[in-house]
């Protein structure tokens, strides 16, 4: 008796092709992650465009030898802790971090590729990584809640990648840590003259209270006290 035929190799499964206007022309490679000592000089100039658009350049004195000596003395998320952001048009290349802090990647697809004047002055890793923003954040305590928390300092997304969603992950990112460590609250302050800001901070459900205002010892006030 003859043997059966083999069956015939499977039909590949025809891949539906995409509406034209659904294609992802312009992917765009995010990651968050924990800043080191090397990106001292992109975090003094993103604190830098922060004091020229909240036009307090006035106050601005730090150095990045200042925040050199002064960031990174502790692990993460036990004092100071900075969070970068960084695109790139191409996945990410393979890179130790720190343990304590897996980096956050996702792919944004755009209409349109972003122009960016400063990226040559942003690029963090290789030819394509570029820093785009950053979060500096410290951790409180509310003594309300009996928890501890997460203070948002600084918050800043470059300009030309502001307004397609850079902010929310910055912000979502500090949120999701703090509650994978079971605090009680993240919080922050916002210039009562940054209307575009307050509408995205209540949209992503933040209340914004309107009842407290910041007091502050600084300068010379401050030294007073140590005489």
């Amino acid at each position: 008796m003859a043997a059966a035929a083999p069956p015939p190799p499977p039909t590949a499964v025809p891949v539906e092709a995409l509406p034209e206007t659904k294609l992802a022309r312009h992917p765009l490679f995010c990651r968050i992650r924990l800043a080191n000592p090397s990106d001292v000089p992109h975090i003094h100039k993103l604190i830098h465009q922060m004091a020229v658009f909240e036009h307090l350049t006035d106050q601005f004195t730090a150095t990045e030898s200042s925040l050199s000596s002064t960031l990174f003395r502790s692990q993460p998320f036990q004092s100071v802790t900075v969070f970068i952001l960084e695109v790139s048009p191409k996945p990410f290349p393979e890179s130790n971090f720190n343990p304590l802090y897996k980096p956050k990647v996702r792919i944004l697809n755009l209409d349109h590729p972003i122009d960016d004047p400063e990226k040559e002055t942003f690029k963090s890793e290789g030819d394509d990584v570029v820093v785009v923003g950053f979060a500096l954040f410290v951790p409180n305590y509310s003594t309300f809640l009996g928890k501890p928390g997460f203070f948002v300092e600084d918050i800043l997304v470059r300009e030309c990648y502001r307004r397609k969603g850079f902010g929310k992950m910055l912000l979502t990112a500090v949120a999701k840590q703090a509650v994978e460590m079971g605090y009680g609250r993240v919080e922050w302050t916002v210039l009562d003259w940054n209307v575009n800001a307050i509408k995205f901070y209540e949209h992503m459900g933040a209340k914004v209270l309107q009842e407290w205002r910041i007091c502050r010892l600084t300068g010379e006030a401050l030294q007073a006290y140590g005489n």
